[in-house]
């Protein structure tokens, strides 16, 4: 994509920053798959302290961290895991627990704020060991923050009574943490005390963190043990993968500082769309962090999502996700700048006003 578009499809656009570049270009490396590339290293060894867990495991992509987690919880022939019907887990991974690990998905309903209600939870859990017709609940899975409930933040006291209730029923808890560190940024805490309580977590480098590629898996020495095994039959062995490690550390270091101007950004947005006509959000509760999730009014314009979509983007650069007949969303990131905010929300008045019923 050209870089005259403003492009706020997602973070996961981000390219590298000039300082990434040149840690990759001077990274040592190594042979990862024989665990002796140091900058995978030195990676793996500050993702843990951050997240306060023994060790990680850099994969390819988040993904690949989930499979990889969900896998390595559920190795029991006739597991279940519990999760969200609108989690990025159950809606964007193709099905990977169930067609490559047989994994069965026991969905309960995600509220707005992207949390499962305990009851809800609770009421699901299946562990009788005598009943011969059910499967075997293993697994819940939480996302923080919630990517389709709009970057909704999961509180540690919430995470924390779910914690609480897997323990009750001898379960793990696992944490979708793609954007781990926007929830952090957003309630002013370090990240480790978001999943002090969680068996495993999958935290991405490649969004707002803006590496060019890569997620870490942490958990306990000997669940990373298992998960290297993993990521070796699912392909993810990489050989001198330092020189993508070496960007992750510039993420890990310079770039959750920079996620503060992405969540203003993103409130200045929902900010300007709340008044056009056409466009329904509520920008002090529908935006916590730097997803902007929108409505188009079809009682007020008379297009839908995605003809405004092609519009924003052949006649203005402009581009945006499409979720739904008349859902679409803006990411912010560290490459929209404010001036980029006024003149999409300057266009999309533009488009609104003059297909308005």
């Amino acid at each position: 994509m050209s870089s005259s578009f403003i492009d706020l499809r997602s973070d996961t656009v981000t390219k590298p920053t000039v300082e990434m570049y040149q840690a990759m270009f001077d990274a040592k490396v190594g042979d990862d798959v024989y665990g002796d590339d140091p900058t995978v290293l030195e990676l793996q060894e500050m993702t843990a302290k951050l997240l306060g867990k023994e060790a990680a495991l850099f994969v390819p992509s988040g993904t690949m961290g989930n499979l990889i987690c969900v896998l390595n919880h559920c190795s029991q022939f006739g597991s279940e895991m519990i999760l969200g019907d609108e989690c990025h887990i159950h809606v964007y991974e193709q099905g990977g627990c169930a067609t490559l690990g047989r994994i069965h998905s026991r969905t309960v309903r995600t509220q707005p704020d992207g949390t499962l209600l305990l009851d809800d939870i609770e009421q699901k859990i299946r562990t009788a060991k005598d009943n011969d017709h059910f499967p075997q609940t293993k697994l819940v899975c939480l996302e923080n923050t919630h990517n389709r409930m709009g970057g909704k933040v999961l509180t540690v006291e919430y995470i924390q009574s779910v914690g609480k209730l897997c323990q009750q029923y001898g379960l793990k808890l696992h944490m979708d943490g793609a954007r781990l560190m926007n929830a952090a940024i957003q309630l002013n805490i370090q990240p480790a005390k978001l999943v002090e309580c969680c068996d495993s977590v999958s935290f991405c480098l490649s969004k707002g963190l803006a590496a060019p590629v890569g997620s870490l898996v942490v958990g306990t020495h000997d669940f990373i043990r298992r998960a290297k095994r993993l990521r070796k039959v699912l392909g993810g062995g990489m050989r001198q993968v330092g020189v993508l490690a070496a960007a992750g550390i510039i993420s890990l270091t310079k770039m959750p500082e920079l996620l503060e101007l992405d969540h203003q950004h993103a409130k200045l947005l929902a900010q300007g769309l709340s008044k056009i006509h056409g466009c329904e959000i509520d920008p002090e509760n529908d935006v916590q962090t730097n997803i902007v999730v929108f409505q188009l009014d079809p009682d007020k314009i008379n297009i839908d999502a995605s003809t405004f979509a092609t519009i924003l983007k052949n006649e203005y650069q402009i581009l945006v996700t499409v979720q739904g007949k008349f859902r679409c969303r803006f990411v912010a990131h560290y490459m929209i700048s404010k001036e980029n905010i006024e003149y999409v929300l300057q266009k999309v008045k533009q488009v609104l006003e003059n297909n308005k019923k």
